[in-house]
């Protein structure tokens, strides 16, 4: 069942992604890792430019068990890698707008956006990290490399 869920969130995300207007070229794939507390599970960003921002498209397939669902997932751009984060986020992307494309009990389909160009997140040292809502526990449930 796990690829077949899997297939489908690639499938899904392909056909979200593909009508960007943002050349091939400035889209970055991200994959993410789901952390300890999440094993099993999925997801998949892309981070692409938008101006002077940086746009995330998400693609989830799975929380913690015990999770509000479809729970309202959180986005944090933090400095220094998924096993050593920085003290606090250096961008934190939820006040902004949350857009959630397609939600059921195990995919999530939803976007973010962050106030740094796409040029200072690839030049590394960040990862992009998604996490429970506070009411969910606020863990960090994946986590992935921007550069």
């Amino acid at each position: 069942m796990k690829i077949v869920s899997s297939l489908a969130l690639v499938v899904a995300a392909g056909s979200i992604f593909g009508c960007s207007t943002v050349p091939d070229s400035q889209v970055t794939n991200v994959p993410l890792n789901a952390t300890s507390i999440n094993t099993g599970n999925i997801s998949q960003s892309i981070m692409m430019p938008d101006g002077h921002s940086t746009a995330f498209w998400f693609a989830v397939s799975g929380e913690p068990q015990g999770s509000a669902l479809p729970g309202r997932l959180q986005a944090y751009i933090y400095q220094g890698s998924c096993t050593s984060l920085g003290a606090k986020p250096a961008y934190d992307m939820n006040d902004g707008p949350n857009a959630r494309f397609y939600s059921s009990a195990a995919h999530q389909y939803f976007w973010k956006s962050a106030p740094v160009p796409v040029e200072k997140l690839r030049a590394g040292g960040y990862v992009l990290v998604v996490r429970e809502n506070p009411a969910d526990g606020n863990q960090n449930i994946f986590c992935g490399n921007l550069s």
